[in-house]
């Protein structure tokens, strides 16, 4: 028999746990921006994935009005970072509750260099950044779902394949599991998909 896991109206942590857990791996956006007074911005998000391939449009959701949303609402432009592996540490340094005023590129030690289309840094170590104007921003209770059209990506030469498209073992993206846990690149296996019977 299962165990039946329900939201407690008294306890909201609880469930967010279990769907964190549950809903796994997750993708990282680690979204840069800028506010509007110039102050550089860079968190990671675990809520996010692709919307729409044509025209091509991204999501992450913010849960609660963090400085990146805030400064999103202003500047209308964002940028999502790859999270790899070799930069772990620095991904998990840069969800820290800094100062809005803080330069978490700064705080850590990373650099920042201008984008391809936007006017917002992207993480100069990150192999792939994905460049994005603000399309909508949805709210949900208190979180908010930011949808980017995307306007270019930029990718360091040696984590393309042979076809111009991204590697997986070559970008080694990290991902979130629950709690505090992460997830490293594993196995990679290839399938075709089945033709039509």
């Amino acid at each position: 028999m299962r165990t039946v896991l329900l939201p407690k109206d008294d306890n909201p942590a609880y469930f967010y746990g279990v769907l964190t857990a549950s809903v796994v791996p997750r993708p990282i956006a680690w979204v840069s921006s800028r506010s509007a007074a110039g102050t550089p911005n860079l968190a990671p998000y675990s809520f996010f994935t692709v919307v729409s391939g044509m025209p091509p449009v991204v999501l992450f959701s913010s849960n609660g009005e963090k400085d990146s949303l805030r400064n999103i609402r202003e500047t209308k432009q964002f940028v999502i970072n790859l999270a790899a592996e070799p930069l772990f540490e620095k991904i998990n340094a840069t969800s820290a509750p800094f100062d809005a005023e803080v330069s978490e590129f700064e705080a850590v030690g990373l650099t920042d260099e201008p984008s391809e289309r936007v006017d917002v840094p992207r993480v100069s170590q990150s192999p792939l950044a994905i460049e994005c104007s603000l399309r909508e921003i949805i709210p949900v209770e208190g979180s908010f779902l930011v949808l980017g059209d995307v306007l270019c990506v930029s990718a360091d030469p040696d984590v393309l394949a042979e076809d111009g498209l991204p590697s997986f073992p070559d970008l080694a993206p990290l991902t979130r599991l629950g709690r505090t846990e992460w997830s490293f690149p594993g196995e990679v296996r290839a399938i075709d998909r089945p033709a039509a019977p």
